[in-house]
């Protein structure tokens, strides 16, 4: 009996020598995972930058890392790597298990790893330039609000490259996304809407407005978004004179309060080789059944020069299921190059790839998008709806944003157009 008695001693000695601790194995997958959204100012509603923070969430932190729904990752691991991917590995996954269900202990202060440096306010540093919507815009506790559009003038006397931009929203609860679109001087795009003044624009001219009428997007914020940095060598172009559009969406979520986003910019220090365009792989003409639970919607974007893909952004609304880009090599070669199995409409993430995906002239770039528009869908609005086109969320759009890095020589409108054809017929 007492070498049984010893036994039962050691192993639960054992096994409470092996639960994780706080500081020495939690503490470095939150700062890696978890710390750039659960801090003060951003996107997560509680921070967990100490012990004393993250302790009474334990086991809601284990059950949300347990099944996946935290940090939002979606991006299916047999297509791609991506430079932004901070979903958690199993041992990860297991490590903060075990610290739960362990009495998720403190640990030594001494095992801590070097706390982060995190910014506070702006992510990409001291912008050069900002530019805040004038007054803060009202949001109901309930009930539809229209997409507002702000035509702010960027007060540019010269032409700029945009190294990084970041949108910052004072009521982010509330706000599902903003577009900021670079209207050129002379556009006579929302040429009705006075400057710093919200609008709302006839509903006969939705599909132009939703798109930005032609004119490239700057940046753009969603919940769950990076900034955007752009490598040494890349920037988009801003032209002296421009207005920067602000496209907000904003939500009902059952509390009342005021947003004025702000847009922070900082320029490249010379001109660089090349221009980051963002496109679109979009189909405005579809109607979805009523009560189909999987019904695919395709689009394609031609690429007539080459290009260098550097991220993608699905987008759909409340009945999104699923979405994937392909792109049709010159050869007719087919390959997956992102797949979202489980489109999640709260969490609308940027994929961007580990290595530059090179885009070849004569290839192309095709989406499908799954919606499933059955009552299985909890976040369905009505089953029994044909759906189009919308900007709401109880409507739908189907759209695959990519940005492409180009010859700076090219405009948005100059790369989408064929070659010329050489003088005298020749192929």
């Amino acid at each position: 009996m007492p070498r049984i008695f010893v036994s039962v001693a050691f192993f639960c000695a054992a096994a409470i020598a092996a639960t994780p601790t706080f500081h020495k194995d939690v503490e470095p997958i939150l700062q890696a995972k978890c710390q750039s959204c659960h801090r003060p100012g951003e996107i997560g509603p509680m921070p967990l930058l100490t012990y004393a923070q993250a302790r009474p969430w334990a086991k809601a932190i284990k059950a949300a890392v347990a099944t996946r729904k935290m940090p939002p990752w979606f991006a299916d691991k047999a297509h791609g790597r991506f430079a932004n991917d901070w979903s958690m590995t199993d041992a990860q996954i297991a490590t903060v298990t075990a610290w739960a269900d362990g009495g998720a202990p403190q640990g030594k202060p001494a095992d801590a790893p070097k706390a982060i440096a995190w910014p506070d306010g702006w992510n990409i540093g001291k912008p050069d330039l900002t530019v805040r919507i004038q007054d803060p815009f009202p949001i109901p506790a309930q009930g539809k609000i229209d997409y507002q559009y702000v035509v702010l003038p960027s007060g540019l006397t010269e032409d700029k490259w945009v190294q990084m931009a970041e949108i910052r929203p004072t009521f982010r609860q509330a706000v599902h996304h903003v577009v900021v679109f670079i209207r050129e001087k002379g556009s006579p795009w929302l040429k009705e809407a006075k400057p710093g003044v919200p609008y709302v624009p006839p509903t006969n001219q939705q599909f132009q407005n939703t798109l930005g009428a032609g004119n490239d997007i700057l940046t753009v914020y969603t919940p769950g978004m990076l900034p955007d940095v752009f490598k040494p060598g890349m920037a988009k172009f801003v032209p002296a004179g421009c207005d920067f559009v602000f496209q907000l969406h904003y939500t009902a979520n059952g509390k009342a309060g005021e947003d004025q986003s702000t847009l922070g910019l900082i320029f490249a220090k010379e001109p660089p080789q090349q221009r980051v365009l963002s496109l679109g792989v979009a189909n405005l003409g579809f109607a979805i059944p009523p009560n189909d639970p999987n019904y695919a919607v395709e689009a394609r974007l031609p690429i007539y020069h080459e290009g260098t893909l550097i991220s993608f952004f699905p987008h759909m609304h409340l009945r999104g299921k699923a979405f994937e880009f392909r792109l049709q090599h010159p050869s007719g070669e087919k390959e997956t190059l992102l797949k979202v199995n489980k489109y999640d409409f709260n969490w609308q993430l940027a994929y961007r790839p580990d290595k530059p995906i090179v885009l070849p002239p004569g290839s192309r770039l095709e989406g499908t998008a799954w919606f499933d528009n059955s009552a299985n869908n909890p976040a369905n609005p009505d089953p029994n709806a044909t759906v189009k086109w919308g900007e709401q969320s109880w409507e739908e759009m189907m759209v695959g944003f990519v940005d492409i890095a180009v010859d700076s020589k090219f405009t948005r409108r100059s790369y989408q157009r064929p070659a010329p054809k050489p003088a005298g017929g020749a192929q």
